[in-house]
Protein backbone atom coordinates (compact mmCIF):
# COMPACT_ATOMS: atom_id res chain seq x y z
CA UNK A 1 0.00 0.00 0.00
CA UNK A 2 1.10 3.56 -0.64
CA UNK A 3 0.03 6.24 1.83
CA UNK A 4 0.83 9.91 1.78
CA UNK A 5 -0.81 11.87 4.51
CA UNK A 6 -1.15 8.87 6.84
CA UNK A 7 -2.48 9.93 10.20
CA UNK A 8 -4.81 12.49 8.63
CA UNK A 9 -8.48 11.64 8.33
CA UNK A 10 -9.70 11.20 4.76
CA UNK A 11 -12.67 13.22 3.47
CA UNK A 12 -13.93 10.19 1.57
CA UNK A 13 -12.96 6.55 1.20
CA UNK A 14 -14.10 3.93 -1.27
CA UNK A 15 -13.90 0.40 0.14
CA UNK A 16 -14.64 -3.13 -1.03
CA UNK A 17 -13.81 -2.31 -4.65
CA UNK A 18 -11.93 -3.87 -7.51
CA UNK A 19 -9.73 -0.81 -8.04
CA UNK A 20 -8.19 -0.66 -11.50
CA UNK A 21 -5.68 2.14 -11.12
CA UNK A 22 -4.40 2.14 -14.73
CA UNK A 23 -1.00 2.66 -13.05
CA UNK A 24 1.40 -0.05 -14.30
CA UNK A 25 3.53 0.20 -11.13
CA UNK A 26 0.57 -0.44 -8.80
CA UNK A 27 -2.26 -1.84 -10.95
CA UNK A 28 -4.82 -2.96 -8.35
CA UNK A 29 -6.13 -2.18 -4.87
CA UNK A 30 -9.20 -2.78 -2.69
CA UNK A 31 -9.79 0.75 -1.49
CA UNK A 32 -9.02 4.44 -2.12
CA UNK A 33 -8.73 7.41 0.26
CA UNK A 34 -9.37 11.01 -0.77
CA UNK A 35 -8.60 14.32 0.97
CA UNK A 36 -8.81 17.93 -0.25
CA UNK A 37 -9.74 16.85 -3.77
CA UNK A 38 -6.77 14.51 -4.23
CA UNK A 39 -6.06 10.81 -3.77
CA UNK A 40 -3.96 10.28 -0.65
CA UNK A 41 -3.80 6.48 -0.51
CA UNK A 42 -4.61 3.21 -2.28
CA UNK A 43 -4.36 -0.19 -0.66
CA UNK A 44 -6.15 -2.87 1.31
CA UNK A 45 -9.51 -2.18 2.91
CA UNK A 46 -7.99 -2.49 6.39
CA UNK A 47 -5.20 -0.01 5.65
CA UNK A 48 -7.53 2.55 4.06
CA UNK A 49 -10.09 2.28 6.89
CA UNK A 50 -7.36 3.47 9.27
CA UNK A 51 -7.75 6.86 7.57
CA UNK A 52 -11.47 7.00 8.43
CA UNK A 53 -12.51 9.74 10.85
CA UNK A 54 -15.92 10.69 12.27
CA UNK A 55 -16.73 12.91 9.27
CA UNK A 56 -15.33 10.63 6.54
CA UNK A 57 -17.80 9.73 3.80
CA UNK A 58 -17.59 5.96 3.19
CA UNK A 59 -18.64 4.50 -0.16
CA UNK A 60 -19.00 0.73 -0.41
CA UNK A 61 -18.21 -0.38 -3.95
CA UNK A 62 -19.78 -3.80 -3.22
CA UNK A 63 -17.21 -5.61 -5.33
CA UNK A 64 -17.66 -3.35 -8.34
CA UNK A 65 -14.80 -1.90 -10.35
CA UNK A 66 -13.36 1.46 -9.34
CA UNK A 67 -11.67 3.17 -12.30
CA UNK A 68 -10.29 6.62 -13.09
CA UNK A 69 -12.97 9.13 -14.09
CA UNK A 70 -13.70 8.89 -17.81
CA UNK A 71 -12.15 11.64 -19.93
CA UNK A 72 -14.44 12.53 -22.83
CA UNK A 73 -11.88 13.67 -25.40
CA UNK A 74 -14.27 14.83 -28.13
CA UNK A 75 -17.79 16.11 -27.50
CA UNK A 76 -20.11 19.11 -27.84
CA UNK A 77 -21.39 20.11 -24.40
CA UNK A 78 -23.63 23.11 -25.12
CA UNK A 79 -25.48 21.73 -28.15
CA UNK A 80 -25.62 18.28 -26.55
CA UNK A 81 -27.30 19.74 -23.46
CA UNK A 82 -29.86 21.50 -25.67
CA UNK A 83 -30.55 18.38 -27.74
CA UNK A 84 -31.57 16.35 -24.70
CA UNK A 85 -34.94 18.13 -25.08
CA UNK A 86 -35.29 17.39 -28.82
CA UNK A 87 -37.13 14.51 -30.50
CA UNK A 88 -34.81 11.47 -30.48
CA UNK A 89 -35.09 9.47 -33.71
CA UNK A 90 -32.24 6.97 -33.29
CA UNK A 91 -33.31 3.51 -34.42
CA UNK A 92 -36.47 4.70 -36.24
CA UNK A 93 -36.94 3.00 -39.64
CA UNK A 94 -39.62 3.37 -42.28
CA UNK A 95 -42.06 6.18 -43.08
CA UNK A 96 -44.79 4.95 -40.73
CA UNK A 97 -42.49 4.82 -37.70
CA UNK A 98 -41.04 8.25 -38.56
CA UNK A 99 -44.53 9.70 -38.93
CA UNK A 100 -45.68 8.29 -35.60
CA UNK A 101 -42.63 9.61 -33.75
CA UNK A 102 -42.99 13.13 -35.16
CA UNK A 103 -46.76 13.32 -34.71
CA UNK A 104 -46.51 12.01 -31.13
CA UNK A 105 -43.84 14.60 -30.29
CA UNK A 106 -45.37 17.72 -31.88
CA UNK A 107 -48.26 18.15 -29.38
CA UNK A 108 -45.83 17.91 -26.45
CA UNK A 109 -44.11 21.11 -27.65
CA UNK A 110 -47.08 23.35 -28.55
CA UNK A 111 -45.13 26.60 -28.12
CA UNK A 112 -41.88 25.57 -29.79
CA UNK A 113 -41.15 27.96 -32.69
CA UNK A 114 -39.44 25.09 -34.50
CA UNK A 115 -39.58 21.33 -33.92
CA UNK A 116 -36.22 19.58 -34.14
CA UNK A 117 -35.45 15.87 -34.43
CA UNK A 118 -32.06 14.24 -33.85
CA UNK A 119 -30.27 11.05 -34.84
CA UNK A 120 -32.23 10.00 -37.93
CA UNK A 121 -30.44 7.49 -40.17
CA UNK A 122 -29.57 8.47 -43.74
CA UNK A 123 -31.37 5.25 -44.70
CA UNK A 124 -34.50 5.90 -42.61
CA UNK A 125 -36.58 5.39 -45.80
CA UNK A 126 -34.39 2.60 -47.16
CA UNK A 127 -32.72 3.54 -50.44
CA UNK A 128 -35.09 6.50 -50.96
CA UNK A 129 -33.57 9.85 -49.95
CA UNK A 130 -35.70 12.01 -47.65
CA UNK A 131 -37.26 15.15 -49.18
CA UNK A 132 -39.39 18.00 -47.87
CA UNK A 133 -42.40 16.28 -49.42
CA UNK A 134 -42.04 13.29 -47.08
CA UNK A 135 -41.92 15.65 -44.10
CA UNK A 136 -44.82 17.76 -45.43
CA UNK A 137 -46.95 14.60 -45.52
CA UNK A 138 -46.18 14.10 -41.81
CA UNK A 139 -46.31 17.70 -40.52
CA UNK A 140 -47.35 20.33 -43.06
CA UNK A 141 -48.37 23.24 -40.83
CA UNK A 142 -45.44 23.61 -38.39
CA UNK A 143 -41.76 24.08 -39.21
CA UNK A 144 -39.84 20.87 -38.67
CA UNK A 145 -36.28 19.74 -39.32
CA UNK A 146 -34.31 16.66 -38.36
CA UNK A 147 -30.60 15.96 -38.23
CA UNK A 148 -28.55 12.92 -39.19
CA UNK A 149 -26.58 11.44 -36.29
CA UNK A 150 -23.36 12.99 -37.62
CA UNK A 151 -24.92 16.50 -37.51
CA UNK A 152 -23.62 17.22 -41.01
CA UNK A 153 -26.95 16.77 -42.86
CA UNK A 154 -30.44 17.97 -42.00
CA UNK A 155 -33.80 17.58 -43.69
CA UNK A 156 -36.51 20.24 -43.42
CA UNK A 157 -40.15 20.51 -44.40
CA UNK A 158 -41.42 23.22 -46.76
CA UNK A 159 -42.69 25.40 -43.89
CA UNK A 160 -39.22 25.48 -42.32
CA UNK A 161 -37.49 26.19 -45.65
CA UNK A 162 -39.92 29.04 -46.40
CA UNK A 163 -39.55 30.62 -42.95
CA UNK A 164 -35.75 30.36 -43.20
CA UNK A 165 -35.79 32.04 -46.62
CA UNK A 166 -34.00 29.22 -48.42
CA UNK A 167 -36.79 27.46 -50.34
CA UNK A 168 -35.45 29.12 -53.51
CA UNK A 169 -31.92 27.95 -52.68
CA UNK A 170 -28.84 29.95 -51.74
CA UNK A 171 -25.11 29.75 -52.46
CA UNK A 172 -22.77 28.98 -49.58
CA UNK A 173 -19.05 28.42 -49.01
CA UNK A 174 -17.14 25.25 -49.97
CA UNK A 175 -18.64 21.98 -48.76
CA UNK A 176 -22.05 23.51 -47.87
CA UNK A 177 -25.05 22.82 -50.10
CA UNK A 178 -28.81 23.15 -50.34
CA UNK A 179 -29.78 20.16 -52.48
CA UNK A 180 -32.15 21.44 -55.19
CA UNK A 181 -35.08 19.54 -56.68
CA UNK A 182 -36.14 19.21 -60.33
CA UNK A 183 -38.81 21.87 -59.66
CA UNK A 184 -36.12 24.49 -59.03
CA UNK A 185 -36.87 24.60 -55.29
CA UNK A 186 -34.93 23.22 -52.34
CA UNK A 187 -35.51 19.47 -52.09
CA UNK A 188 -35.31 19.51 -48.29
CA UNK A 189 -31.79 18.08 -47.80
CA UNK A 190 -29.28 20.53 -46.33
CA UNK A 191 -25.60 19.59 -46.23
CA UNK A 192 -23.29 21.13 -43.61
CA UNK A 193 -23.79 23.94 -41.12
CA UNK A 194 -24.03 26.99 -43.36
CA UNK A 195 -26.84 25.34 -45.32
CA UNK A 196 -28.97 24.27 -42.34
CA UNK A 197 -28.01 27.18 -40.07
CA UNK A 198 -30.91 29.41 -41.27
CA UNK A 199 -33.38 26.62 -40.44
CA UNK A 200 -31.92 25.82 -37.03
CA UNK A 201 -31.90 29.52 -36.13
CA UNK A 202 -35.72 29.37 -36.16
CA UNK A 203 -35.57 27.12 -33.08
CA UNK A 204 -34.32 30.01 -30.95
CA UNK A 205 -31.26 28.03 -29.87
CA UNK A 206 -28.73 29.75 -32.09
CA UNK A 207 -26.45 30.60 -29.14
CA UNK A 208 -25.80 26.91 -28.41
CA UNK A 209 -24.51 26.48 -31.96
CA UNK A 210 -22.24 29.53 -32.16
CA UNK A 211 -19.21 27.57 -30.96
CA UNK A 212 -19.71 25.26 -33.94
CA UNK A 213 -21.23 27.57 -36.54
CA UNK A 214 -19.14 30.75 -36.32
CA UNK A 215 -16.76 30.48 -33.36
CA UNK A 216 -18.00 33.98 -32.53
CA UNK A 217 -19.93 35.58 -29.70
CA UNK A 218 -23.68 36.20 -29.35
CA UNK A 219 -24.78 39.43 -31.03
CA UNK A 220 -26.70 41.03 -29.47
CA UNK A 221 -25.45 39.78 -26.11
CA UNK A 222 -28.14 37.75 -24.32
CA UNK A 223 -30.39 39.24 -21.67
CA UNK A 224 -29.97 38.13 -18.05
CA UNK A 225 -32.91 35.72 -18.52
CA UNK A 226 -31.44 34.26 -21.71
CA UNK A 227 -28.06 33.87 -20.03
CA UNK A 228 -29.68 32.07 -17.10
CA UNK A 229 -31.47 29.74 -19.56
CA UNK A 230 -28.15 29.03 -21.28
CA UNK A 231 -26.51 28.21 -17.95
CA UNK A 232 -29.33 25.73 -17.33
CA UNK A 233 -28.63 24.07 -20.69
CA UNK A 234 -24.96 23.78 -19.70
CA UNK A 235 -25.95 22.33 -16.32
CA UNK A 236 -28.15 19.75 -18.04
CA UNK A 237 -25.21 18.72 -20.25
CA UNK A 238 -22.77 18.58 -17.33
CA UNK A 239 -25.17 16.45 -15.26
CA UNK A 240 -25.58 14.07 -18.22
CA UNK A 241 -21.78 13.71 -18.35
CA UNK A 242 -21.45 13.07 -14.60
CA UNK A 243 -24.24 10.48 -14.80
CA UNK A 244 -22.09 8.53 -17.28
CA UNK A 245 -18.94 8.59 -15.17
CA UNK A 246 -17.29 11.47 -17.02
CA UNK A 247 -15.06 13.76 -14.95
CA UNK A 248 -13.21 15.64 -17.74
CA UNK A 249 -14.52 17.07 -21.01
CA UNK A 250 -12.46 18.14 -24.01
CA UNK A 251 -15.06 20.14 -25.88
CA UNK A 252 -14.71 20.35 -29.65
CA UNK A 253 -16.46 23.62 -30.37
CA UNK A 254 -16.07 26.86 -28.54
CA UNK A 255 -16.19 30.58 -27.98
CA UNK A 256 -15.62 32.95 -25.08
CA UNK A 257 -19.32 32.85 -24.19
CA UNK A 258 -19.19 29.14 -23.32
CA UNK A 259 -16.20 29.76 -21.03
CA UNK A 260 -18.05 32.64 -19.34
CA UNK A 261 -21.16 30.53 -18.75
CA UNK A 262 -19.10 27.72 -17.23
CA UNK A 263 -17.16 30.21 -15.07
CA UNK A 264 -20.49 31.56 -13.77
CA UNK A 265 -21.66 28.03 -12.89
CA UNK A 266 -18.30 27.36 -11.21
CA UNK A 267 -18.68 30.52 -9.12
CA UNK A 268 -22.28 29.68 -8.19
CA UNK A 269 -21.99 26.03 -7.21
CA UNK A 270 -18.81 24.53 -8.64
CA UNK A 271 -18.47 22.43 -11.78
CA UNK A 272 -19.25 18.67 -11.73
CA UNK A 273 -16.75 18.07 -14.56
CA UNK A 274 -13.50 19.68 -15.65
CA UNK A 275 -13.98 21.35 -19.03
CA UNK A 276 -11.63 22.46 -21.79
CA UNK A 277 -13.16 24.81 -24.39
CA UNK A 278 -11.24 25.58 -27.61
CA UNK A 279 -11.20 28.61 -29.87
CA UNK A 280 -12.93 27.54 -33.10
CA UNK A 281 -11.10 28.83 -36.17
CA UNK A 282 -13.29 28.99 -39.28
CA UNK A 283 -12.22 29.32 -42.91
CA UNK A 284 -13.61 32.85 -43.19
CA UNK A 285 -11.31 34.08 -40.41
CA UNK A 286 -7.89 35.70 -40.74
CA UNK A 287 -4.78 34.64 -38.82
CA UNK A 288 -4.77 37.78 -36.64
CA UNK A 289 -7.99 36.49 -35.05
CA UNK A 290 -5.84 33.89 -33.27
CA UNK A 291 -5.12 36.67 -30.77
CA UNK A 292 -8.47 35.70 -29.24
CA UNK A 293 -7.33 32.07 -28.92
CA UNK A 294 -4.26 33.22 -27.00
CA UNK A 295 -6.41 35.47 -24.78
CA UNK A 296 -8.79 32.58 -23.99
CA UNK A 297 -5.79 30.37 -23.13
CA UNK A 298 -4.32 32.98 -20.78
CA UNK A 299 -7.59 33.85 -19.07
CA UNK A 300 -8.79 30.28 -18.51
CA UNK A 301 -6.07 27.87 -17.42
CA UNK A 302 -7.24 26.20 -14.19
CA UNK A 303 -7.69 22.48 -13.58
CA UNK A 304 -11.48 23.02 -13.74
CA UNK A 305 -11.83 25.34 -16.72
CA UNK A 306 -9.29 25.81 -19.47
CA UNK A 307 -8.78 26.63 -23.14
CA UNK A 308 -5.40 26.46 -24.93
CA UNK A 309 -6.69 24.64 -28.02
CA UNK A 310 -7.72 25.71 -31.53
CA UNK A 311 -10.39 23.54 -33.20
CA UNK A 312 -10.67 23.41 -36.99
CA UNK A 313 -12.83 21.57 -39.53
CA UNK A 314 -10.92 20.48 -42.64
CA UNK A 315 -13.71 18.42 -44.26
CA UNK A 316 -17.23 17.06 -43.75
CA UNK A 317 -18.44 13.45 -43.55
CA UNK A 318 -18.51 10.36 -45.75
CA UNK A 319 -22.28 9.92 -45.87
CA UNK A 320 -22.91 13.22 -47.71
CA UNK A 321 -19.74 12.95 -49.84
CA UNK A 322 -18.29 15.99 -48.02
CA UNK A 323 -15.27 14.17 -46.54
CA UNK A 324 -12.09 14.78 -48.57
CA UNK A 325 -10.54 11.66 -50.10
CA UNK A 326 -7.21 10.93 -51.81
CA UNK A 327 -8.93 8.77 -54.44
CA UNK A 328 -12.55 9.26 -55.59
CA UNK A 329 -15.49 7.82 -53.65
CA UNK A 330 -16.28 4.22 -54.54
CA UNK A 331 -19.88 5.16 -55.38
CA UNK A 332 -19.06 8.55 -56.98
CA UNK A 333 -16.01 7.99 -59.18
CA UNK A 334 -15.63 11.63 -60.28
CA UNK A 335 -15.62 13.16 -56.79
CA UNK A 336 -13.08 13.42 -53.95
CA UNK A 337 -14.88 16.03 -51.82
CA UNK A 338 -14.14 19.71 -51.33
CA UNK A 339 -11.88 20.84 -48.47
CA UNK A 340 -12.86 23.73 -46.21
CA UNK A 341 -9.29 25.07 -46.48
CA UNK A 342 -6.74 24.73 -49.28
CA UNK A 343 -3.70 22.69 -48.22
CA UNK A 344 -1.59 25.88 -48.18
CA UNK A 345 -4.17 27.78 -46.10
CA UNK A 346 -4.07 25.00 -43.55
CA UNK A 347 -0.25 24.95 -43.49
CA UNK A 348 -0.25 28.71 -42.81
CA UNK A 349 -2.80 28.22 -40.03
CA UNK A 350 -0.94 25.30 -38.42
CA UNK A 351 2.35 27.24 -38.43
CA UNK A 352 0.65 30.30 -36.88
CA UNK A 353 -1.20 28.37 -34.13
CA UNK A 354 1.82 26.23 -33.30
CA UNK A 355 4.01 29.34 -33.03
CA UNK A 356 1.71 30.60 -30.26
CA UNK A 357 2.29 27.40 -28.29
CA UNK A 358 -1.34 26.34 -28.62
CA UNK A 359 -2.63 22.84 -29.38
CA UNK A 360 -4.53 22.18 -32.63
CA UNK A 361 -7.39 19.68 -33.12
CA UNK A 362 -8.70 19.18 -36.66
CA UNK A 363 -11.82 17.33 -37.81
CA UNK A 364 -10.42 15.17 -40.62
CA UNK A 365 -12.55 12.24 -41.76
CA UNK A 366 -11.38 11.40 -45.29
CA UNK A 367 -7.85 10.18 -46.00
CA UNK A 368 -7.24 13.30 -48.09
CA UNK A 369 -8.09 15.51 -45.12
CA UNK A 370 -5.94 13.43 -42.76
CA UNK A 371 -2.97 13.77 -45.12
CA UNK A 372 -3.40 17.55 -45.53
CA UNK A 373 -3.58 18.03 -41.76
CA UNK A 374 -0.48 15.90 -41.12
CA UNK A 375 1.29 17.95 -43.81
CA UNK A 376 0.31 21.10 -41.90
CA UNK A 377 1.69 19.71 -38.63
CA UNK A 378 4.92 18.68 -40.36
CA UNK A 379 5.27 22.18 -41.83
CA UNK A 380 4.72 23.69 -38.37
CA UNK A 381 7.55 21.56 -36.94
CA UNK A 382 9.88 22.63 -39.73
CA UNK A 383 8.97 26.31 -39.33
CA UNK A 384 8.89 26.58 -35.54
CA UNK A 385 11.10 23.72 -34.36
CA UNK A 386 9.95 20.49 -32.78
CA UNK A 387 8.21 20.72 -29.40
CA UNK A 388 5.84 18.52 -27.39
CA UNK A 389 2.82 19.98 -29.17
CA UNK A 390 0.45 16.96 -29.11
CA UNK A 391 -1.55 18.29 -32.05
CA UNK A 392 -4.58 16.15 -32.77
CA UNK A 393 -6.39 14.66 -35.74
CA UNK A 394 -10.08 14.09 -34.97
CA UNK A 395 -11.98 11.07 -36.37
CA UNK A 396 -9.55 9.63 -39.02
CA UNK A 397 -12.29 7.47 -40.50
CA UNK A 398 -10.07 6.59 -43.47
CA UNK A 399 -6.29 6.84 -43.81
CA UNK A 400 -3.52 5.50 -46.05
CA UNK A 401 -0.56 3.18 -45.53
CA UNK A 402 1.82 6.09 -46.17
CA UNK A 403 0.24 8.27 -43.47
CA UNK A 404 -0.07 5.68 -40.66
CA UNK A 405 3.55 6.01 -39.39
CA UNK A 406 3.44 9.82 -39.54
CA UNK A 407 1.32 10.05 -36.36
CA UNK A 408 4.10 8.64 -34.19
CA UNK A 409 6.84 10.39 -36.18
CA UNK A 410 5.20 13.80 -35.69
CA UNK A 411 3.95 13.13 -32.14
CA UNK A 412 0.34 13.60 -33.31
CA UNK A 413 -2.62 12.23 -31.32
CA UNK A 414 -5.17 10.04 -33.12
CA UNK A 415 -8.53 11.05 -31.60
CA UNK A 416 -11.08 8.39 -32.55
CA UNK A 417 -14.61 7.33 -31.63
CA UNK A 418 -15.55 3.66 -31.06
CA UNK A 419 -19.29 4.33 -31.68
CA UNK A 420 -18.59 5.63 -35.21
CA UNK A 421 -17.67 2.64 -37.40
CA UNK A 422 -20.83 1.51 -39.18
CA UNK A 423 -22.08 -1.68 -37.56
CA UNK A 424 -20.16 -1.10 -34.31
CA UNK A 425 -23.03 0.53 -32.44
CA UNK A 426 -25.97 2.55 -33.79
CA UNK A 427 -24.77 3.51 -37.27
CA UNK A 428 -25.92 1.20 -40.10
CA UNK A 429 -23.41 -0.20 -42.59
CA UNK A 430 -24.95 1.65 -45.50
CA UNK A 431 -24.38 4.05 -47.11
CA UNK A 432 -20.96 4.50 -45.50
CA UNK A 433 -19.24 1.22 -46.38
CA UNK A 434 -20.21 1.57 -50.05
CA UNK A 435 -18.95 5.16 -50.12
CA UNK A 436 -15.58 4.01 -48.75
CA UNK A 437 -15.32 0.92 -50.95
CA UNK A 438 -13.68 -2.43 -50.07
CA UNK A 439 -10.20 -1.30 -51.18
CA UNK A 440 -10.13 1.22 -48.32
CA UNK A 441 -11.83 -0.91 -45.65
CA UNK A 442 -8.55 -2.23 -44.17
CA UNK A 443 -7.55 1.32 -43.17
CA UNK A 444 -11.01 2.56 -42.12
CA UNK A 445 -11.43 3.44 -38.43
CA UNK A 446 -7.99 1.87 -38.04
CA UNK A 447 -7.52 2.13 -34.26
CA UNK A 448 -5.35 -0.97 -33.90
CA UNK A 449 -3.23 -0.19 -36.95
CA UNK A 450 -2.47 3.30 -35.63
CA UNK A 451 -1.83 2.10 -32.07
CA UNK A 452 0.51 -0.64 -33.28
CA UNK A 453 2.37 2.00 -35.30
CA UNK A 454 3.08 3.90 -32.08
CA UNK A 455 0.36 6.54 -32.15
CA UNK A 456 -1.37 7.74 -28.99
CA UNK A 457 -5.00 6.72 -29.66
CA UNK A 458 -7.57 8.52 -27.52
CA UNK A 459 -11.26 7.49 -27.47
CA UNK A 460 -14.44 9.53 -27.10
CA UNK A 461 -18.10 9.61 -28.20
CA UNK A 462 -18.49 12.88 -30.16
CA UNK A 463 -21.75 13.34 -28.22
CA UNK A 464 -24.43 14.27 -29.28
CA UNK A 465 -23.38 12.62 -32.57
CA UNK A 466 -23.25 9.29 -30.68
CA UNK A 467 -24.51 8.26 -27.23
CA UNK A 468 -22.22 9.73 -24.59
CA UNK A 469 -21.81 6.53 -22.55
CA UNK A 470 -18.08 5.60 -22.33
CA UNK A 471 -18.97 2.04 -21.34
CA UNK A 472 -20.89 1.59 -24.60
CA UNK A 473 -17.83 2.93 -26.40
CA UNK A 474 -15.57 0.49 -24.56
CA UNK A 475 -17.91 -2.36 -25.51
CA UNK A 476 -17.91 -1.23 -29.16
CA UNK A 477 -14.10 -1.15 -29.15
CA UNK A 478 -13.80 -4.63 -27.65
CA UNK A 479 -16.46 -6.22 -29.90
CA UNK A 480 -15.39 -4.49 -33.15
CA UNK A 481 -15.57 -6.88 -36.11
CA UNK A 482 -14.02 -6.38 -39.59
CA UNK A 483 -16.42 -5.79 -42.49
CA UNK A 484 -14.61 -8.44 -44.56
CA UNK A 485 -12.71 -11.52 -43.38
CA UNK A 486 -9.60 -10.25 -45.17
CA UNK A 487 -9.61 -6.93 -43.26
CA UNK A 488 -7.35 -6.55 -40.21
CA UNK A 489 -8.82 -6.80 -36.72
CA UNK A 490 -9.02 -3.23 -35.33
CA UNK A 491 -10.52 -4.14 -31.94
CA UNK A 492 -9.00 -3.21 -28.56
CA UNK A 493 -8.67 -5.27 -25.40
CA UNK A 494 -10.74 -4.14 -22.40
CA UNK A 495 -7.65 -2.66 -20.73
CA UNK A 496 -6.62 -0.81 -23.91
CA UNK A 497 -10.12 0.61 -24.35
CA UNK A 498 -10.25 1.73 -20.71
CA UNK A 499 -6.84 3.36 -21.12
CA UNK A 500 -8.04 5.20 -24.24
CA UNK A 501 -10.86 6.77 -22.14
CA UNK A 502 -8.58 7.59 -19.18
CA UNK A 503 -4.78 7.50 -19.52
CA UNK A 504 -4.73 8.68 -23.14
CA UNK A 505 -7.37 11.34 -22.49
CA UNK A 506 -5.16 12.80 -19.77
CA UNK A 507 -2.16 12.69 -22.12
CA UNK A 508 -4.15 14.52 -24.80
CA UNK A 509 -4.55 17.51 -22.48
CA UNK A 510 -1.00 17.43 -21.05
CA UNK A 511 -2.37 16.26 -17.68
CA UNK A 512 -1.01 12.72 -17.40
CA UNK A 513 0.89 13.76 -14.25
CA UNK A 514 -2.41 14.70 -12.51
CA UNK A 515 -5.22 12.51 -13.82
CA UNK A 516 -6.16 9.50 -15.94
CA UNK A 517 -4.70 7.08 -13.38
CA UNK A 518 -5.41 6.49 -9.69
CA UNK A 519 -2.32 7.19 -7.60
CA UNK A 520 -1.42 9.32 -4.57
CA UNK A 521 -1.22 13.01 -5.36
CA UNK A 522 -3.45 12.71 -8.43
CA UNK A 523 -6.87 14.39 -8.72
CA UNK A 524 -9.62 12.46 -6.96
CA UNK A 525 -11.54 11.82 -10.19
CA UNK A 526 -12.96 8.29 -10.12
CA UNK A 527 -15.98 6.17 -10.92
CA UNK A 528 -17.51 3.28 -9.00
CA UNK A 529 -19.16 0.78 -11.35
CA UNK A 530 -22.03 -1.61 -10.68
CA UNK A 531 -19.99 -4.76 -11.41
CA UNK A 532 -16.45 -6.01 -11.85
CA UNK A 533 -15.83 -4.89 -15.42
CA UNK A 534 -12.89 -7.30 -15.84
CA UNK A 535 -15.09 -10.29 -15.03
CA UNK A 536 -17.98 -9.14 -17.25
CA UNK A 537 -18.45 -10.86 -20.61
CA UNK A 538 -17.81 -8.39 -23.47
CA UNK A 539 -21.37 -8.84 -24.75
CA UNK A 540 -22.70 -7.79 -21.31
CA UNK A 541 -20.51 -4.74 -20.77
CA UNK A 542 -23.41 -2.39 -21.53
CA UNK A 543 -25.12 -3.66 -18.36
CA UNK A 544 -22.29 -2.25 -16.21
CA UNK A 545 -23.38 1.19 -14.99
CA UNK A 546 -21.72 4.05 -13.12
CA UNK A 547 -23.03 3.95 -9.54
CA UNK A 548 -21.03 6.86 -8.12
CA UNK A 549 -19.03 9.53 -9.95
CA UNK A 550 -16.48 11.51 -7.94
CA UNK A 551 -14.74 14.57 -9.38
CA UNK A 552 -12.23 16.55 -7.36
CA UNK A 553 -13.22 14.51 -4.31
CA UNK A 554 -16.89 15.55 -4.56
CA UNK A 555 -19.72 13.17 -5.46
CA UNK A 556 -21.16 14.50 -8.73
CA UNK A 557 -23.54 11.60 -9.43
CA UNK A 558 -25.00 8.79 -7.38
CA UNK A 559 -27.41 6.21 -8.79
Amino acid sequence: MSVTGAGHNADLIVINGRVQTMDDDNPAAEAVAVKDGAIIALGSRAAIEELKGPATNVIDAKGGSVVPGFIEAHMHLFSGGAELAHLQLTGIHGFDALQKAIRDYAPTRPDAPMLVGQGVDYTVLGSERVTRHHLDAILPDRPFCMAAPDHHTMWANTKALEMAGILQGRRFGPGNEIVMGDDGLAAGELREGEAFGPVLDLAGESRVRLGLATGGEPDPMPTAAERAADRDIMRRGLAWCARHGITSIQNMDGNLYQLELLAEIEAEEGLPCRVQIPFHYKNFMTLDMLDKASTMAERYNSEWLSSGMVKVFYDGVLDSWTAVMVEPYADRPDWVGEPLFTPQQFIDLAVAVDKRGLQIAVHSIGDGAVRAVLDGYEAAQKANGRRDSRHRVEHIEVTTTADVPRFAELGVIASMQPPHPPGAMDFPLEPTVSRIGPARWPLSYAWRTLKDAGAHVVFASDWPVSPIDPILGIQAAVLRKPWADSDPDQSFSLHEALAAYTVEGAYAEFAEHRKGTLKPGYMADLVVLSADIEKTAPADLHKVRPVTTICGGKITYQA
